[in-house]
């Protein structure tokens, strides 16, 4: 046992790893490949400083963060064409956690998250997050976008950073205090990087006009001497690998925020990856070996001083529309920065933070999708319902609970459909061996009722109302064939039905019972409630001449004489055609 055990771990582990193909995908045109790679690291550079400065700890977190986590993922995720690194989204979780608990918890918290997608890839939970429904998606974007922009608010308008983790709060405090002290110079900075990203980026999309305009608003500020805040003094190099920041103590209560720290890495690097594969042609990532390389990246960037990772969208679009086909370009983007890291560091620490506000506020403002918001919002009330309600918990809450909420009405909503979905109504007799006096006399006695779709939790009640109000019925016929699932619940509720109609007297029949039904009928005791003398019936009309036997023997009806019939007649009887309409 113990053998075959430790063979199929060897096994799950293996098919995580690198393979053979990924390093033939890298041979066939490195050409494009660097030439893609060196393209992202251009558009990164800004991003990863500031998203290094908005997490709380400094520029050099969100280098080290591009360079050691987007090398790692790019060798062992499961996408040729992801490029990961700090983001937006990670950024916004990250706050409140300096806020409460300081910067070396961040880095803590990282290490954490990173054991547990490493424990998700082994798992295959990968899979899973394909459940998410697309209004959740759209939603928890929008809110993201709205948040980036927010807290970008106090360096774009030069001021300190009030203290708190409620975004909204700090940037009521942020604009206040503006208002006391304007400095129109970083205002204008910040405002110039934005529109010079948003309109020439219509102009040329594939020129990466954050360097630019980041570049030239270093210079401006250097040539005429302006007083803006610039990044600060940046080490050059990585720091040497250190587990000093971990507490052993401190790990209880950093496991929550650990666990929403892995749920959005998961999330957002299996979307990122979906939407790289659906920007080209036959890439397919594979889910679990990215959790391994997101898991292995997170659990080696706070050991260099970074700050917890995930796919980057907009990195990986960037990648993907520059021509890339390998993991080759993703490798080349972090050695870039890390040459920046190592030759540029004292040009580097003279970028205003306003520039850098700016490009985030830009880079927020480009996530929103206005066509895809307009085609969910009419798609259906429900859809819009719940982008609403995700996009203003992420703004007001924070990511993982937005997540939650978005998560659990959309469950709700969609249970409230599918139930909807499930009928229940009388069907018509078999008139085909009955005269019309019989029939007559049957239709006041027997009623068959079928019952379309799922019988669960979410529908059940409304069958039990519907089946114990007939009336004046002596036999009930229920048609199980049509019935999609069942659970416990939808068990007891046909049960409690059966037991109500039995003390009136009436005798309740069911036909065509699949076994996964069976089961559950069982074991709740309802199995043998829908059996006559210890029968069970296949066919509807099987289950009707049960029950006019039934009648019979009880003297409700009179019994019918046999009729003769021809046995070299090979014209079907309507018996038959009625018998097979029903089943």
């Amino acid at each position: 046992m113990s053998t075959s055990l430790g063979r199929a771990v060897r096994s799950r582990i293996t098919s995580l790893l690198p393979s053979p193909a990924d390093v033939a995908r890298i041979r066939r045109d490195p050409r494009r490949d660097l030439l893609a790679g060196l393209t992202v690291a251009i558009v990164a550079l800004p991003l990863a400083l500031g998203f290094g400065v908005s997490s709380g700890l400094g520029a050099e977190a969100g280098l080290a963060t591009a360079v050691v986590a987007g090398a790692l993922a790019a060798v062992f995720g499961g996408s040729n064409l992801q490029v990961s690194g700090p983001t937006g989204a990670m950024t916004v979780v990250l706050v409140p956690i300096v806020a409460r608990y300081g910067p070396t918890a961040v880095l803590t918290v990282g290490l954490m998250a990173g054991v547990m997608l490493v424990v998700l890839a082994l798992f295959r939970a990968g899979r899973y997050m394909q459940y998410v429904p697309a209004p959740v998606i759209e939603g928890f974007t929008l809110g993201i976008a709205g948040v980036i922009g927010l807290q970008q608010v106090p360096n774009a308008l030069g001021v300190p950073k009030p203290d708190g983790d409620k975004v909204l709060v700090v940037t009521w405090h942020a604009v206040a205090e503006f208002v006391k002290a304007p400095n129109w110079t970083a205002l204008a900075l910040a405002a110039c990087v934005v529109v010079l990203m948003l309109a020439a980026g219509r102009w040329r999309p594939a020129v990466p006009f954050s360097i630019v305009a980041v570049i030239a608003a270093t210079v401006v500020t250097q040539a005429a001497h302006l007083d803006v805040k610039p990044i600060g003094e940046l080490p050059s190099g990585l720091p040497a690998p250190s587990l000093s920041f971990l507490d052993p103590g401190a790990l209880g209560s950093l496991l929550a925020p650990a666990v929403a720290v892995a749920a959005l890495a998961a999330l957002e690097s299996l979307m990122s990856a979906a939407a790289a594969d659906a920007m080209t042609v036959g890439q397919r990532h594979d889910p679990d070996r990215e959790l391994l390389g997101q898991g292995l990246a997170n659990i080696a960037a706070p050991l260099f001083g970074g700050v917890p990772a995930t796919g980057a969208i907009a990195r990986t679009a960037v990648n993907v529309r520059t021509g890339a086909g390998s993991r080759l370009a993703a490798l080349t983007h972090a050695a870039v920065l890390a040459v920046i890291v190592f030759a540029a560091a004292p040009l580097v620490s003279r970028i205003p933070l306003a520039a850098l506000a700016g490009v985030l506020i830009a880079t927020a403002i480009r996530m929103v999708e206005v066509g895809s918001l307009k085609a969910m919002a009419k798609a259906t009330r429900s859809d819009a319902l719940i982008l609403v309600l995700t996009a203003v918990a992420t703004l007001a809450l924070d990511l993982v609970y937005a997540v939650v909420i978005g998560l659990v009405v959309a469950g709700a909503l969609a249970l409230r459909a599918v139930a909807k979905q499930a009928r229940f109504g009388a069907v018509p007799l078999d008139r085909g061996d009955h005269t019309a006096e019989e029939h007559a006399l049957l239709a006041q006695h027997i009623v068959a009722y079928r019952i379309d779709g799922p019988l669960f939790f979410a529908a059940a009640h409304r069958f039990l109302l519907e089946l114990t109000e007939v009336a004046e019925i002596r036999v009930v016929v229920l048609r199980m064939s049509r019935v999609s699932t069942m659970d416990a619940t939808g068990a007891l509720v046909l049960k409690d039905a059966v037991e109500r109609l039995r003390r009136r007297g009436i005798l309740v029949l069911a036909s065509g019972i699949r076994p996964g039904q069976r089961r559950a009928l069982d074991s709740v005791g309802a199995l043998d409630l829908l059996r006559h003398e210890g029968r069970e019936y296949a066919t509807t009309p099987e289950a009707i001449r049960a029950a006019r036997d039934h009648l019979e023997l009880a003297g409700v009806v009179a019994a019918v004489p046999a009729q003769k019939t021809d046995p070299k007649n090979t014209v079907p009887k309507s018996t038959d055609i009625c018998e097979e309409a029903v089943r």
